[in-house]
């Protein structure tokens, strides 16, 4: 099994990716995406894709980035002291994507790459990525669906990566300060190199191949459900739990300005309709209310399934 990283197996794989997604929502919402390339002057760039007010998607994007450094940023070498300082590559697809439609749930996908070499130029290597799935009016469907497919696209790599990686999504997308999860969660890994190159590679394929078939259905289902003002300002004001998770805690965030890198593409997750009140509360027994009381809090969606 090699352990021998190839970046550029990787970045070719990653280009593709962005390009088979980007095609598939533009498809599905008959508006073609912006594309922006852009180069970092520190080293290595990127390739942003884009739409905003089209009709299904108030805001989408998915980016492919691809940069280097000459010294490990904080984010990055917080976990590894030892490798503080040292030059390093990283490249990756992001996307979120946010629905016009109340009922059509937000959603999160990245699959990463990052390496370095310690003091003696030992490669040193490994794979980061999950999906997440983020609705303000919850269908138990929706969710099962969406845990269902992520659980397929680990099993063959081993029947204890699922339950990990759900674990590990449930306990990283979790708002710290509200003392509420995100969303109904999905799957989150980081640090993945156990494997070997080829094996871990080939789980990050599966993964972000998995990413259409998980949610696309979804939003096909969603996207013309009739809706209010009422659902429009429920929807506005979870997304402002978003914003809050973005940009305290999500480390791919703070990776990406540490580092210097686009400050456009990293922003692009933040919703382009979002409402803070103070201390709201919905009303006992409402379909608002049953977002936190059936989807919000953990569970396994695939028992019983």
């Amino acid at each position: 099994m090699s352990s021998t990283p190839s970046p550029s197996a990787v970045k070719d794989f990653l280009l593709d990716l962005q390009n088979r997604i980007v095609q598939a929502l533009e498809e599905l919402d008959g508006t073609p995406f912006l594309r922006d390339e852009w180069q970092r002057p520190e080293g290595g760039g990127g390739i942003s894709r884009l739409v905003e007010d089209a009709p299904v998607l108030e805001r989408g994007g998915c980016n492919f980035s691809h940069v280097t450094g000459a010294a490990l940023p904080p984010s990055a070498a917080a976990a590894r002291p030892e490798l503080g300082g040292r030059a390093w590559e990283a490249m990756g697809v992001s996307l979120v994507l946010h629905p016009r439609n109340p009922y059509a749930p937000t959603v999160h996908m990245n699959v990463r790459f990052f390496s370095t070499t310690t003091a003696d130029g030992t490669p040193v290597w490994w794979f980061g990525g999950g999906m997440d799935l983020t609705p303000y009016y919850g269908f138990e469907e929706d969710a099962r669906h969406f845990h269902r497919v992520c659980h397929d696209a680990l099993a063959p790599y081993g029947a204890d990566l699922h339950p990990r990686f759900k674990r590990w999504c449930d306990d990283y997308f979790h708002l710290k300060h509200r003392k509420e999860a995100r969303g109904v969660g999905g799957i989150f890994f980081d640090d993945f190199n156990a494997a070997g190159f080829e094996q871990s590679f080939a789980m990050v394929r599966s993964v972000g191949d998995a990413f259409v078939e998980a949610y696309l259905p979804i939003l096909a289902r969603r996207k013309d459900t009739p809706y209010g003002e009422r659902e429009r300002d429920f929807q506005a004001y979870r997304r402002g739990r978003y914003v809050e998770f973005n940009l305290v805690f999500d480390r791919g965030t703070l990776f990406g300005l540490q580092s210097g890198g686009r400050t456009e593409a990293i922003l692009m997750s933040m919703p382009p309709i979002v409402k803070w009140r103070y201390d709201w509360h919905p009303e006992p027994g409402s379909p608002e209310a049953a977002l936190y009381t059936d989807f919000l809090p953990h569970r396994d969606w695939l028992a019983g399934a």
